[in-house]
């Protein structure tokens, strides 16, 4: 099989080797350095340098308006599809910087999944088309049983399986919200990413859905690491194993204040900013 990172500057690599049966993913780690990004003239973010540990869930945390979902677009280089985006810095995954010349954007996406804050199934979509969307964009030839075992994979990945597996050609729209956000992830993780994004994935479910949205996370970090923007800093606090604080000055760009474990965030920052935000005082 190709090397699914040396394949990013590959196009006909990463054509052969998502030809082949995939294997299960390994997770892999990101190092952001001097990251800025911009919409036209206004400047979201200024210079973030941090490390994204592989196998590790990374919380990103920080008030309203502080340039945390433009980070993680940034991660995967969806920032870039925004009219006047662009960034300066880089991102490297496994070593590769996946802004420089020659990357494959489509193929940055497949190896870093992103998961919205809304559920978003495809609505004229069954449960089974929908875990396949992504694939079939990179495997258009997919056999049945091909296309079978990846259902049946990603949809178990995503703890979902047990709850659809008698009605897969059902509407995803048909499903409660939690169980669509669940949806939304097995449609990610089919692609075999090695890393998932995830943008405050459970900011519009219920107390309920949001348990096993957040037991999941605990068990997909056995097999990919994971960023997640959150404003619940009592989730952050259950998921995590390292934390970013961002924060905006007058200006409304965001900067990074405070990077450490999440223990040390939540009981011993070193930050007077972190403590405020994370006690309430702020934001």
């Amino acid at each position: 099989m190709a090397d699914p990172i040396a394949a990013l500057t590959n196009a006909q690599a990463a054509r052969a080797e998502a030809a082949t049966r995939v294997q299960a993913p390994t997770a892999a780690g990101m190092d952001v350095e001097q990251l800025s990004a911009f919409y036209g003239r206004f400047q979201a973010l200024a210079e973030i340098t941090l490390p994204i540990h592989p196998g590790a869930v990374t919380a990103v945390i920080g008030p309203s308006g502080c340039g945390k979902s433009t980070f993680i677009r940034c991660l995967n280089r969806l920032h870039e599809l925004t009219p006047g985006a662009r960034v300066t810095g880089s991102v490297r995954l496994e070593g590769v910087d996946i802004y420089q010349p020659g990357v494959d954007p489509a193929r940055v996406r497949q190896l870093v999944g992103m998961v919205f804050q809304k559920p978003n199934p495809f609505p004229t979509l069954s449960i089974y088309d929908n875990v396949l969307a992504g694939v079939r964009l990179h495997r258009p030839r997919l056999s049945r049983a091909e296309a079978d075992e990846i259902v049946e994979r990603s949809l178990r990945a995503a703890a979902l399986w047990d709850e659809v597996k008698d009605k897969l050609k059902a509407p995803g729209s048909s499903l409660s919200g939690g169980q669509q956000q669940r949806l939304c992830i097995a449609r990610a993780l089919a692609v075999e990413p090695l890393v998932l994004l995830m943008d405050e994935p459970t900011s519009a479910l219920d107390p309920i859905a949001t348990y096993r949205i957040e037991e999941l996370i605990w068990e997909l970090k056995q097999r990919y690491t994971i960023v997640i923007v959150t404003h619940n800093m009592q989730q952050a606090a259950r998921i995590a194993d390292y934390v970013a604080f961002l924060l905006a000055g007058e200006d409304r760009t965001g900067r990074l204040i405070e990077f450490d474990t999440a223990q040390r965030i939540f009981t011993n920052p070193k930050r007077k900013e972190t403590e405020d935000y994370i006690t309430g005082k702020i934001g």
